[in-house]
């Protein structure tokens, strides 16, 4: 019966810090994106509502809305329509830091986000 009652308490609290962690990516993020010898300050806005996830990339180009979003705990995914090319982004939340990996034309990258001040 205690055991039962530990792995009980252990869900509980494991589902409390999921939806914190989910809870918590709401916000601005800000991370700088490398392409060979230019650097793309990039700034994304999410917005947490359950399971979805919206919001938008604003970069020195102007501003991308985020589509198809879905978090589950840390684990985040989510697409740009980038002049009719879609490019699917996964990322993972840290806390103080989340991180982006998106792939296009068959070359991936990562990229570091840490909260907006």
């Amino acid at each position: 019966m205690k055991r039962k009652i530990s792995m009980i308490a252990l869900l509980i609290c494991s589902f409390a810090i999921c939806l914190a962690a989910a809870a918590d990516l709401t916000g601005k993020w800000q991370g700088v994106l490398n392409f060979g010898d230019m650097d793309l300050p990039l700034t994304y806005t999410f917005k947490v509502d359950g399971e979805n996830l919206t919001g938008t990339v604003t970069s020195p180009q102007g501003d991308l809305p985020i589509s198809d979003g879905k978090i589950k705990g840390a684990d985040f995914t989510f697409s740009l329509d980038i002049g009719g090319n879609v490019m699917p982004q996964t990322g993972k939340f840290y806390g103080d830091s989340t991180v982006i990996t998106s792939e296009f034309n068959g070359m991936k990258t990562h990229l570091k986000l840490t909260r907006a001040q």
